[in-house]
């Protein structure tokens, strides 16, 4: 279904300079924006770190007003940070002038806005057109192919020559998803795309979304639908500028924002391959860990010296609790699976030994877990 969708420009991009991790598509190091207002200096975003990856559906899940528009604007070139550094694609975009941007924007980015952001004076297959003719891509015969197609992939295709002001919202809203996808980018930002659309329309746009996924894109989804928000692969939160990953909200529920997003800023993310020992038994233990996806295998040996799998360990699970509160070594080895990856967030002890001094029931949380586990035999 989504076959015309990989068709690439013949034309060599000009990335510019690379980035650090080039397999992360979007990246943002410490970045800052502060607008002058007349009440005075707003900080709109505080020290931002982000790393997203090829193939991942990243929702931004806030309040009015904590950021979220702001963030998007960021990674779209749209507005410049006060300070830090973005990239999409390996391009540091925070240090390119307009018309890099304008490059950059029409090759590697597609933009869905809430109210349409559709010329009017244009029909919707010409303004499905319009960044093809813009960036030059395909021939003009195979640019409104291509447009038709993505109209008939959107479900819009019958209403291919009538001008925006002809169709529904939910209409125009996929003329524009269509529009982001014209030249084939593989990013798509979308930023409140079904905050205007009937429940019934909203859901056929997501579902769209989940396709696109699929077939490789990588989307950010900002939105407010609580919902939506929980079928994304991951999910950031954003308060007051500042955001903390979905996942340590959901081990901790008890924790306070502030306490998240601090946090958040001491966690570090790792990815092990498969087979990796993540943990050997009787080493020094001194780190937590939540599995942010896959799951892990614990390690137990077998009385004639070999080893099993005594547990796994799922997404959105932790380990290394019970040596938190007993003290010592590791008591068991854990690694992940045989045939597939595994990624983990990283908390280092002394960092959850102050959110458990502030937070008691967490501190109960982790100590009932750790008691189930050694009461069951899941870990020695």
């Amino acid at each position: 279904m989504l076959r015309f969708l990989s068709r690439q420009s013949t034309k060599k991009r000009n990335t510019g300079k690379e980035s650090l991790y080039p397999e992360r598509l979007i990246q943002l190091h410490n970045v800052g924006k502060a607008y002058k207002t007349q009440a005075g200096e707003f900080i709109a975003l505080k020290d931002i770190e982000l790393a997203i990856g090829a193939g991942e559906f990243v929702g931004v899940i806030g309040k009015s007003g904590s950021g979220k528009s702001t963030l998007i604007n960021m990674i779209a070139g749209i507005d410049r940070p006060s300070a830090g550094e973005v990239y999409v694609g390996g391009t540091p975009i925070h240090s390119l002038d307009e018309g890099g941007m304008a490059k950059l924007r029409g090759h590697k980015l597609g933009i869905v806005f809430q109210f349409f952001q559709l010329l009017p004076v244009l029909t919707a297959i010409e303004n499905v057109m319009l960044p093809m003719d813009f960036c030059k891509l395909y021939t003009r015969r195979e640019r409104r192919e291509r447009a038709l197609y993505l109209l008939d992939l959107v479900g819009v295709a019958e209403h291919a020559y009538k001008p925006p002001s002809m169709l529904s919202g939910g209409e125009q809203q996929r003329v524009a998803v269509a529009r982001a996808l014209a030249n084939d980018p593989p990013i798509i930002l979308a930023d409140e795309p079904t905050g205007n659309l009937d429940s019934k329309t909203a859901e056929l746009v997501f579902q769209l979304f989940e396709e696109l996924v699929l077939s490789g894109k990588t989307i950010l989804l900002v939105t407010h639908d609580s919902d939506q928000a929980k079928r994304v692969n991951r999910a950031i939160i954003i308060s007051d500028g500042e955001i903390f990953e979905e996942y340590l909200a959901r081990t901790f529920p008890s924790l306070t924002e502030r306490q998240l997003i601090w946090a958040t800023s001491k966690l570090q993310l790792q990815k092990y391959h498969a087979g990796s020992i993540i943990v050997r038994q009787g080493e020094p233990a001194d780190k937590f860990y939540i599995v942010t996806k896959g799951q892990v295998e614990v390690i137990s040996p077998t009385p004639d010296g070999g080893q099993c799998v005594a547990a796994h360990i799922e997404s959105g699970e932790y380990f290394g609790e019970i040596e938190l509160l007993q003290g010592g070594a590791s008591i068991a080895t854990v690694r992940a699976p045989l045939d597939s990856e595994v990624e983990v967030a990283i908390m280092h002890y002394d960092t959850l030994n102050k959110l458990i001094s502030e937070s008691e029931s967490t501190k109960k949380e982790i100590a009932s877990v750790a008691q189930e586990r050694l009461k069951d035999n899941h870990i020695h």
